[in-house]
């Protein structure tokens, strides 16, 4: 049995595949110079004050090599911890932690003094609303009214006093609209009749 004989166009497509896969990683090796691979990897740069960075040397082609992850020292710089440890950190706008807002009072003096205003109160979130569209009666003679009513692509048929949706109590059934108690949320609602 002959390999790939039954299917020749995937063979040649794959052995073209290769040799090109072949060239591209022949040309990346022999393009980066035979750098190192922390000179090649953008990560492994680490941030020097600009007082300790040696000059960039550039190559034949015009493109920087950083040398500075060469002259990289281990050890820690103790005057560039005790530098970040003396920063105070001070803005001039409003502290974001805080809910209440300082506003400038102005003295007798003229100088102005900070009060706190208090905090307004918070009230609860509105209940969700009823998502249950009316859109049409089914009722016989001789029975009690039902309604259709639809949510999404779901359909139900209920009549006065009966759960919809394990959730939608029908409260009142009128010509024009519906009275649906959410009794999850203890939430009441008249949904009106729509057309189409």
């Amino acid at each position: 049995m002959k390999l790939g004989a039954e299917n020749r166009t995937k063979l040649i497509a794959a052995v073209a595949l290769m040799a090109l896969a072949l060239i591209l990683v022949a040309r990346w090796m022999f393009s980066s110079g035979g750098s190192s691979p922390a000179e090649a990897s953008p990560s492994a740069s680490v941030a020097i004050p600009s007082s300790a960075q040696p000059p960039a040397r550039t190559r034949g082609r015009g493109r920087k090599i950083n040398t500075a992850s060469r002259s990289l020292d281990p050890s820690l710089r103790y005057d560039w911890l005790k530098a970040s440890e003396d920063t105070k950190y001070q803005g001039k706008g409003r502290n974001i932690f805080r809910a209440q807002i300082d506003m400038p009072h102005p003295d007798r003096n003229g100088t102005t003094d900070h009060v706190k205003l208090p905090p307004q109160p918070v009230l609860p979130p509105p209940p969700p609303p009823i998502n249950l569209k009316f859109f049409g009666f089914a009722s016989k003679p001789g029975e009690p009214k039902k309604i259709f009513l639809s949510q999404g692509e779901d359909v139900f048929i209920a009549g006065e006093g009966e759960m919809v949706d394990r959730r939608y109590k029908i409260l009142r059934i009128s010509p024009m609209s519906v009275e649906v108690e959410d009794v999850l949320n203890n939430n009441r609602q008249s949904i009106p009749l729509t057309q189409g």
